[in-house]
């Protein structure tokens, strides 16, 4: 069998390698990048428990296992997750978000003003 001789790329700085395309405009495979546990919290400050419960609320990406002891987050979900609150944040049409119930505490109960 007869191999086809490679062509070889032209040499920087002549013409040929001028005209080469210098960026790829799409990427030839979608690349998704997940991210484990340890990074989303690099990149979310939160408690684990209020990430769970906005999941759960739909209010935040959700995970999801790519085996059984590993779950992962969709970085670009989460990206976009940050930039529509930080857009809402700064446009002042951030939904409120609604604080603790302080009716529950335990150590410091706060009792009712109609009793």
């Amino acid at each position: 069998m007869e191999s086809q001789p490679r062509q070889s790329l032209p040499i920087p700085g002549t013409p040929e390698y001028e005209e080469l395309p210098q960026y790829v405009e799409s990427p030839p495979l979608p690349f998704l990048r997940t991210i484990r546990r340890q990074e989303l919290h690099q990149i979310v400050p939160l408690a684990e428990t209020t990430i769970y419960d906005m999941e759960r609320r739909g209010e935040f990406p959700r995970r999801f296992n790519l085996t059984p002891r590993c779950v992962v987050w969709d970085l670009k979900e989460v990206e976009t997750w940050i930039e529509e609150r930080k857009r809402q944040s700064r446009s002042g049409k951030a939904a409120p978000t609604p604080g603790p119930d302080v009716r529950q505490r335990i150590a410091r109960p706060v009792r009712d003003p109609n009793d």
